[in-house]
């Protein structure tokens, strides 16, 4: 999976629908929406994957060809031999296509951080991997007109999910709302600097990272701690 590449489609909700057609409630039959807002049946569901995935390979490719501004909907189009009229139908441009990989990023994230337990910052040795497997990726979108829109995008992943992990260390609140936009730079900064860098490893980018974070969540449980205690 590259960095923003989408995975399988999800299995649908099964609550009954109203049928457009009588108006009436049927049984057993779950339609779901693509990107562009369009209602599609469960019997559709894994083309209307197909079409997206290849959609999202094909522009992926053609970034590391030509460069983002180098590419048009047609030339997708053409790469992932889909008509124009049907790559509108799931997605309004290039840039909501090129992002719309975060969201399985960060359920692919989440699973592997599910998988080491009550881990905090468990999915951080994944991002640093999975980024350094597709760097020529990484480093065709970053510096370009994409760099604000993917900056954008992949920080609101990552302070999910230290939202996420957070959520047992420290209560909602501004000090966690702080903390959370403030690691989610500073692990985007780093993964800047490392992407420059002929080493260190993945493994240890990230060891560094959680040595320079550990301070932080340190911090947030001693406030949490004070915050809760009872007043004397």
């Amino acid at each position: 999976m590259s960095i923003i590449l989408s995975r399988p489609g999800k299995k649908q909700s099964t609550a009954p629908r109203t049928s457009s057609a009588s108006g009436h409630e049927r049984q057993g039959v779950p339609k779901q929406r693509t990107g562009a807002g369009h209602v599609v049946a469960p019997k559709q569901d894994r083309r209307v994957g197909r079409t997206r995935r290849t959609l999202h390979e094909a522009l992926l490719a053609l970034i590391l060809e030509r460069g983002w501004d180098e590419v048009s909907v047609q030339d997708v189009c053409a790469r992932a031999d889909v008509g124009r009229s049907t790559f509108y139908v799931h997605f309004a441009d290039k840039e909501e296509l090129l992002l719309s990989g975060f969201d399985d990023l960060r359920l692919h994230l989440r699973a592997v951080a599910a998988s080491g337990g009550d881990d905090v910052l468990g999915f951080s040795a994944a991002m640093f991997q999975h980024a350094r497997e597709h760097e020529r990726l990484f480093r065709a979108l970053v510096g370009k007109r994409t760099a604000d829109v993917v900056h954008r995008r992949f920080v609101a992943v990552l302070s999910e999910l230290l939202d996420e992990d957070l959520a047992d260390v420290v209560p909602v609140g501004p000090f966690r709302d702080a903390a959370v936009r403030y690691l989610a730079g500073a692990f985007w900064e780093l993964l800047l600097w490392w992407c420059d860098q002929s080493s260190p490893t993945a493994i240890e980018v990230d060891a560094i990272f959680r040595r320079l974070t550990m301070p932080v969540l340190r911090e947030l449980k001693r406030w949490a701690a004070e915050s809760t205690r009872p007043a004397r």
